[in-house]
Parts: structure tokens; sequence; C-alpha cells
């Protein structure tokens, strides 16, 4: 890490030091926004404001799982069935030893009651229930299975999706303390782009990954490579949102003003890591703005990917990379050792082609994967994940696939 001011955060960073770096930001950024209550429909994608734990049991009552009849499971057959019948909306009645009711999936047990016996496995003579001997809770969803009174089910500063709803329904919660979504400013730098030469193609794309994170981005127009319209502008949206993205002038060259403007307003914790490609990146703690800085480099393969790969953890608090297994179609060999390659593959019945080689729709190369080509790249984007590996991959060889989708939730 560079103290403010400095400019020695040239030392490239591991991904996954990087990735720590930027979740233990966002612990300490994420509790100083504001809160505001949410209905369970507007909650997928929140961050939780506080802890949630059970205040009661669920189920609150055993309920049966199967047609059938409930009875306790260490009575011996044949067992007297009483003249009633238990369904969801009843209150179940007394059930004496050596005695069955009939019930309907669903509905609560009588409190003598352990297993169900499914209505195909029974007989039925003169009142007199038979059937196979089952073992207590067999069919049964017994009271605090799902969920104990007390325990803690979310932490604040959990984020939540549409599935755990469900939990929450069931619960009784109607509406959660959650995080105010972060204000993102999206500003593009570069000459070339404020002038209208070349299309701003990474900012629509940073926008779209913000959104699906869940929070609130700006696009906040380009700048040209001025070094003190560079600072003013940044320091100016500091001011204005909980985070700054630029994209471009990342790297060293002269016109490359980003990172000696975030060591100038604050402190640059990294810079660059080994990952190709999406090497230069850079994380800025502003603390005169109570804002965070992240600045994308400009080649949009690359761009994207370290955004997220690197970038993710501070809006999602996930660090996780789910993965799907695949055969890989082509040898694909490395220039240099000590990083971590980004291989965009297309997927196609388990098989994975890296896009690039000169096999692919893509040919940028033979043998030895180019990051620099394939950044720039937009067909590129076409992959449908990415192989994450430090060495060089054989065709045939087993690899794991990070889907594109997965990074984008």
């Amino acid at each position: 890490m560079t103290g403010a001011n400095s400019h020695a955060g040239d030392d490239l960073i591991a991904v996954d030091e990087a990735v720590e770096c930027v979740r233990a930001l966002r612990t300490e950024r994420i509790p100083s926004l504001e809160t505001e209550r949410v209905s369970l429909d507007e909650l997928a994608g929140r961050t939780l404001a506080e802890s949630i734990s059970a205040s009661v049991d669920v189920p609150a009552q055993s309920h049966a799982t199967m047609d059938g009849f409930a009875f306790d499971a260490t009575d011996e057959y044949p067992l007297k069935v009483i003249e009633t019948s238990v369904f969801p909306e009843d209150e179940p009645p007394t059930l004496e030893s050596g005695t069955a009711v009939r019930i309907a999936t669903g509905s609560p047990l009588p409190d003598a009651a352990n297993a169900v016996l499914k209505r195909e496995e029974a007989t039925i003579e003169d009142g007199q229930l038979l059937g196979t001997n089952l073992e207590p809770g067999t069919y049964v969803y017994e009271r605090g299975s799902n969920v104990s009174e007390g325990e803690t089910l979310f932490d604040a500063g959990d984020r939540l999706g549409a599935k755990d709803t469900l939990l929450l329904g069931d619960l009784g919660i109607d509406d959660v303390e959650v995080r105010n979504r972060l204000s993102v400013g999206l500003l593009a730098t570069g000459t070339e782009i404020h002038e209208g030469r070349h299309r701003d193609l990474d900012s629509p794309m940073l926008a779209g990954l913000v959104r699906s994170w869940g929070h609130d981005v700006t696009y906040e127009g380009s700048v040209p490579d001025i070094d003190d319209r560079v600072e003013s502008r940044i320091d100016e949206l500091a001011r204005e949102h909980d985070v700054v993205v630029t994209t471009g002038g990342t790297s060293v060259g002269d016109k490359d003003y980003v990172i000696r403007t975030l060591a100038d307003l604050g402190e640059v914790l990294f810079h660059r890591v080994r990952l190709r490609p999406g090497k230069p990146i850079a994380v800025a703690r502003l603390p005169d703005h109570d804002a965070v800085a992240i600045a994308i480099p400009g080649k949009p393969v690359g761009a994207y990917l370290v955004t997220a790969l690197v970038a993710r953890p501070f809006f999602t608090g996930s660090t996780s990379l789910p993965t799907v297994s695949a055969r890989m179609a082509r040898d694909v060999d490395i220039a240099t050792p000590g990083f971590t390659y980004g291989i965009p593959v297309t997927l196609e019945d388990g098989v994975a082609m890296p896009l690039g080689h000169v096999d692919s729709p893509l040919a940028v190369y033979e043998d030895t994967f180019d990051p620099s080509v394939l950044s720039s790249s937009t067909r590129a984007s076409l992959a449908d994940g990415f192989v994450l590996t430090t060495d060089a991959v054989a065709a045939d060889e087993d690899v794991a696939v990070v889907p594109c989708d997965a990074l984008e939730r």
C-alpha cells in the first residue's frame, strides 16, 4: 500500500491480495451509509443494516408432509383409528396412546404424534390401522427444524437476494432495515473520448455492472488528458458521490494523470494487479471527501475482467467465484509467469474454446495467449466465461470456467 501523496504504488500485487483489500474497504465504508426500511419485494441486492434473528420456532408446530395417518411411532400395530380427520386449517385433536388419526399433507400433528404412515402403505381392518414400522420423524416437518427461536440468520452487512425473502417471510417479517445504495459517479478520461474521436465503450459496461450489483450510478461525462482538469473533476465528483469510478489513464504514461491525482487527493491502496488482461487498476481512499475511487484501465475486455474480479467485492461483499467444469479445446501457453491469466472462452457441449486462439472465431494468437490484443478486442466480449490460470493449459485438460453471468450478480 502507498501513503497519501506517494507515487510508489506501481508495485504489482496478487489478485487475491487486491480482492481482500477491496473487501476490507467495503467493511470500512458500508456502515457509514444511511439506512432505510424496504419491503421484501424490494430487498434483492440490498445490504442489511442490522442482524436478523428468529423470534419464533419455524415451523411453530410439527406438520405432516404426506397424506396418511399420524401416530406415535413407538406404539405397536394395530392402532385404533379415531373418527376424525386433520386438515391444514384444523387444530389437531388430542391423541391417546395406541391410536392414530387421518391427516392431510401440511396439517398440524397432534402433540402425541411423531410420524406419518403414507396412505398407500396403510391397511384398515375393522377400524384398526396396520402398516410398515416407522421411525419417529417419518414424513414430519418437525417444530423448530427449519429455524430455532433466537437463532441469528443474517448478519449486518450481508447482501441479500430474492431467495432470502422466503425465509424472512416465513418468520413473519414484512420489511427490513438496509443500507442506502452506494452513489457512484462514472467518469471517462481521455482527450480522444472527450473530443468525440473515439467512442466511450467502457462507461455503459461499467454502469451496467454497478447496477447489477445493486447500486446507483450516474454517468458524469468525460475529461481530457489535462492534469489540472482531471484532478478538479475527480475532486468535484468525490464530493458528490460515495464512489468515483474512472476509466482510462491508469498506466504510467506522460498523460496518465489519474493515479497521480488519486495520490494527491488521498491514499492509493494499490495500483496494478497481477492479472492479464486488466493489470493497471487502482483503488484509493479519499478521506477528505469521505469517498472511494476505483480507477479502471481503458481497454474494454480488460476493463470488464478486472472490474468483475477485483472491484466486485467492494460493491457486493462477495469474493466467491462460481465455476462450471469444461474441457479445454486447444493448448494455450502463457508468456510470463507470475500472473493470473483470464482466458475468455466460449462453451459448447462441455468444451471450452479459447476465444482469441487462431482456431476460434477471433484469431489473435496461435499458441501463446496474447492479453494485450484481447484486452482491446470487443469481440472477446462474446465469451461465455473466463478460465483463470497461472499456468499453461493443455488441450483436453479439465478446466474451471467462471461464467460471465456469475460475475454480474
